[in-house]
Order: C-alpha cells, then structure tokens, then sequence
C-alpha cells in the first residue's frame, strides 16, 4: 500500500497502482503470466484481497507470497516493528487476525481509514473468516453482531465451522432482550461450531455461569442453578425461569416448550419493554437457537459443545466462586488460566484447591495445564500442585502479601505429599518480592524429574545462594529479570560460572536472560559455543540488557570465532543500539551470516523507555 508523489514514480510502479486499481477488470491469469520477478515486485502493491485471491495459484507456481504479507504488516505497524515470522501462512494469519476485529466492529486506525474502501468489503471479510481461529464478541455493538444473524448468516455459518477460540471482551447484561443476539451467536460458535477455547475479559459471574453450564460441569450445584434461574426469571419477568431444566444441562420436554418468537416479533420489541427488563425473552440456548434460526433448517435439540480451555483475565471472588462450584465435574478442562488484577484472597485460592482436589479425583479428569496470578504467597504454590497431580504445565505469579492472618497455617499437609514425584513438565514462577527464598522453588524441582522448561522471572537471590540450585536437564530456560549480577563484586566472573553450568545441559536449546543488565558483560554468554563441547542453545534472547554498541560489537568479533554449531535466533530487542548507529550497524553485518536476528527500533532519548532498559 505504498504512497508516493505522481511525478517521481517511475513506469513499473504507475503500472504496479495501476493492476492494483484495475485488478477486477484485469482478472487473475494475466498477473499469472507475468515473469516471477516481477510478479514478486507487484506483491506489495496489491490489496489484501487480492493476495489472498492470488495466493494458491502462485502457490502452485512455486511463488510465495510472504513478501507481500510483510509488506501489509510494515504498512501496520511501520518497518521498526519486529516481524517474527517465518512462512505466509503466519504472516496472513497475522494480518487477518489484527484487522478482522477492526472492520467487523467498525473499529479504525490509520492503516484501516487508508484502506477503508479495500477493507470493508464483504469479500475481505469473507476472507479473513476463513483464516482466523479466534473470534473477539465484543457486546454493546448490537448492529454488528445482528449483522450474522441477518445479511451476514453465511459468515456466521464460517465462524462456526472455523472459530477454536472465542474472547468475552466485556460483561452482558442479561436483562437486556439484545444481550439474546450476543448469546445466540456464543450458542452457534461454542455449542454448533468447533470452538473449544474461551476467554472472559471481564468479572461476570451470571454471564460466567451462563458459559459453563452444560459445557463442562455435568452437576450444577444448587447456588449455581439458583443464581441462573434468579437472572432468568428477572430478565423474563414473571417470575418463571427461562429454562425449562437448567439443571441437567438439558431442554426439558420439547412438547412443554413455548412457542419461540419470530425475528419480526424480536426486531419490533417496544424500547420501553427492553429498557425495563420485562420482555418476554429467553436465555435458553436452545430455545434461542429456535428464535434465532427458524429458517436455517436447523431441527431437533441443539448440541452442547465442550469448554477444553478456560482463561479468565480478571477473576474476581465471584467468579472463582463460579467456577469453584463447576470444577469437581468438569472433566473435558485441560487448561485453566486465571489472573486477577489484585492479589487473590487466600482463602478462595485454598477453596479453589479443593475444588482441584475433587476433580482429580477422578479418572475422567484431563486437566493438565494450570496458569495462576496473583497468588498472596508461595507456599500455595505447591498446595495447588498436590491438589493437580496429574498437572504437567504450572504457571504461577506471586507478590506476598505482607499483612493480614496466613490462613494458610491451618492447612495439614503430610510427609507423602512432601515427597511425591510430579508430572511436571514445563514450570514458570515470575516473583515480586525483594528477596526469595528457594525452598519453595527448589522443593518443587526436587519432585519434578520430567521438567523440561523452567522459567524464573523477579526472583532475588539471597546473598550466599548458588544459581545451580535452580537448573535441571532442560531445553528451555529463562531466567528474566533476576538481576544476575546485581550483587556479584566480579560481575564477569560470575557470569562465566553461569555459562559452564548451562553448558553441562546437552539438551538446552532455548535460552532467555532478559532484563538482567548484563551490558559489557555481554561478550561472555559467547563460551557458551567455545571448548570442545559448544551449547546446543539455538534461541538466545538477551533483550532488555543495556547493551551498547561497542559492547555489541565485541559479542559479535568473538562470536565469529566461535560459532554456534546451529544458526542462532538471537533476539536484541530493547537495547540502546541508537546511541551509535554505525557500530552498532556494523555489528549487525558480522553477526548476520549465522544469526537470525530480532531488533527494533529504540529511541534512547524516550526516558521512560530507557528507564526501563537501566532497570
């Protein structure tokens, strides 16, 4: 989408707008004609529903059309932002994905207002439907969404068929009659549709509950159908629930159920009745699918689709008090992630073990991944873990709460559990504290012999710790944010001891140490490939160091006389390179022909951003 003045445009390029322009009248076989050469020259100029439409026969050519897809994402987001992929499908995806949610929505920005004409089209659309996998239902934006049960049904018929993932971006309110639509299309995309993943942006327990009904937990509890049937009744406003048999997950005898309302009666509700809450509407799924879609051809009960992955970004005590009640039955989870933008209360963080506890008791259980932040303290960490033992990928946020009672002194914990192994395979703990005590960390080392990844983020050692303490045979590392050599008089010294430790793990190819102000010290991460037995490591990320020019330049001289055994990913992001452009250019030229390097563009004169790269 390149602009240029008229007048210093050269021939090729007036031709290129011009194929642009015309491309519908031109048609696709005389592009197909051109040489190779030129046919890669026109990429970049070419709308994105034109690379789309130009991609499989170019395929078959033996053409790809990445170049053109980097050229839509440097028009994004500007030619200093860090393009880290590798193949056109990636970079596609990431172009449809970014901009699908702008135009549904109605949504811009500059790249969108540019290309307006281009974009808000059914056809891009249509498009870039069939290349996402996550669908973003943002509520409030009723004419949108009405839209996929209207004009654009065979979108929605698409979405169903090709949407993994669905993301809540904000709370609906069920007493509203047009939440219904919002609803409707969850109902089609996580009940009809393939869509396995969910992920609620906001603290909405009734709308929470309404999500996992029937969707996972196989015996609501009391309090839970108490609390649906109560919002129901409010939303249908005679005291009747909604739902014929909430309970069971089901729709009741369908012989007993009203008659569903047809879109013309939907479309023409009196704004008074909706803004009081007392139109007669439904919250049932399948009694909604019936208003919704009486003529798609859709009969008989509706399918009940099944919840795999659950994130919850803002996990309130309400919430978790939703989801505690679900746990002990939802056997088709493998993954929870729950964040909480305070510190969770102990107290529900031990309620939620329980619950934990009594889903693991069951056979049925597939519960393997596990994501928690903020936990009050570290001992939770591992009561989580004995709750989870069939947990293989632990993530977990911790900031101690300095005040208030431990409950958690009153939690019984035997020798067995003390000292039984887990099937940890991945582990990443990220730490506020000032100074950490290893035990929890190591305790939890010492009964995972099948760590493969650990990660460590924020942890302060105490002063006479060793950082062997922390390492196992594994393939990925990364130790962000530990202020390495924070207290370490011979801050080279130190680092080389690290580097022979991470040298004796043959199986680490995965590397970060971000954000520990390694500097001029940089240069000694290079024995890493020296001696006779050089590091397996094929990932390096040392962004965020305060490394300076000349200092890269040394990396880059000793690393040209030791070179990995593997071409390097080495990731430099957010380092001071601006501070001598030329050196810093200069190193980059020798660190090339063997590394694929990620950078960005950094202004040294942004304090804050610079603050950031000193810490």
């Amino acid at each position: 989408m390149r602009k240029a003045d008229p007048k210093q445009m050269c021939l090729r390029e007036l031709c290129f707008q011009a194929v642009r322009k015309h491309f519908a009248a031109l048609g696709i076989q005389p592009v197909l004609d051109l040489p190779a050469p030129l046919i890669k020259e026109l990429l970049p100029y070419l709308t994105i529903c034109q690379l789309d439409e130009l991609q499989p026969p170019l395929n078959q050519r033996g053409i790809s059309t990445y170049s053109g897809w980097i050229g839509v994402l440097d028009d994004m987001f500007g030619p200093k932002h860090v393009v880290d992929f590798h193949t056109e499908e990636e970079a596609k995806h990431e172009v449809m994905r970014k901009l699908f949610t702008l135009v549904f929505y109605g949504f811009s920005n500059h790249f969108v207002k540019r290309n307006i004409t281009n974009l808000d089209t059914p056809s891009f659309l249509w498009a870039a439907a069939k290349c996402i996998r996550h669908f973003l239902l943002v509520p409030g934006i009723h004419k949108s969404l009405q839209s996929l049960t209207d004009e654009r049904r065979p979108l929605l018929s698409l979405l169903e068929e090709r949407i993994e993932s669905v993301g809540i971006s904000q709370s609906i309110d069920l007493s509203k009659r047009k939440s219904q639509t919002d609803l409707y299309v969850l109902h089609r995309l996580l009940d009809h549709g393939v869509a396995k993943k969910l992920t609620v942006h906001v603290q909405c327990p009734v709308v929470l509950a309404w999500l996992l009904h029937g969707r996972g937990s196989q015996c609501v509890s009391p309090e839970l159908t108490n609390l649906m049937h109560s919002k129901t009744a409010s939303a249908s406003g005679d005291g009747a629930s909604c739902s014929p048999d909430l309970q069971t997950g089901t729709s009741g005898d369908q012989d007993d159920e009203v008659t569903p309302c047809k879109r013309s009666k939907l479309d023409s509700v009196c704004v008074e009745e909706e803004e009081s809450g007392k139109g007669n509407f439904t919250l049932d799924p399948q009694l909604l699918c019936q208003t919704f879609t009486p003529c798609d051809g859709l009969s008989g009960a509706c399918p009940w689709g099944q919840i795999h992955c659950l994130e919850i970004r803002e996990c309130g005590p309400d919430s978790l008090r939703v989801l505690n009640r679900a746990l002990p039955t939802f056997f088709c989870l493998r993954s929870l992630t729950l964040h909480s933008f305070s510190t969770l209360v102990d107290l529900d963080v031990l309620d939620l073990s329980r619950a934990l506890g009594k889903l693991s008791k069951s056979s049925r259980s597939s519960l393997t991944d596990l994501s928690i932040s903020v936990l009050p303290y570290t001992e939770l960490m591992e009561i989580l873990l004995d709750a989870s033992p069939k947990v293989t990928s632990l993530h977990v946020e911790i900031q101690t709460v300095m005040w208030g009672p431990r409950f958690l002194l009153h939690h019984s914990r035997t020798d067995e559990s003390d000292m039984s192994e887990l099937p940890l395979q991945k582990l990443t703990v990220k730490v506020g504290d000032l100074q950490t005590d290893l035990h929890f960390i190591t305790s939890v080392l010492r009964r995972s012999p099948h760590l493969t990844s650990f990660h460590v983020s924020g942890v302060r050692l105490p002063i006479g710790s060793s950082q062997s303490q922390l390492l196992n045979t594994l393939s990925e590392l990364r130790v962000n944010d530990c202020r390495l050599l924070e207290r370490c008089s011979n801050k080279e010294e130190s680092l080389r001891q690290l580097v022979c430790a991470l040298k004796t793990l043959p199986s680490l190819h995965t590397l970060s140490l971000a954000q520990n102000r390694l500097a001029k010290n940089v240069s000694v991460l290079v024995e890493l490939f020296s001696g006779g037995s050089p590091s397996s490591v094929r990932r390096l990320d040392i962004s965020s160091n305060f490394i300076q020019p000349a200092d890269l330049l040394e990396f880059a001289e000793r690393l040209r006389t030791h070179r990995p055994p593997h071409r390097l990913t080495l990731d430099l992001r957010k380092n001071p390179g601006d501070r001598d452009p030329d050196t810093w250019n200069a190193a980059m030229k020798r660190l090339r022909p063997f590394c694929v390097l990620l950078v960005e563009g950094w202004i040294s004169t942004d304090t804050m951003a610079d603050h950031i790269s000193n810490m």
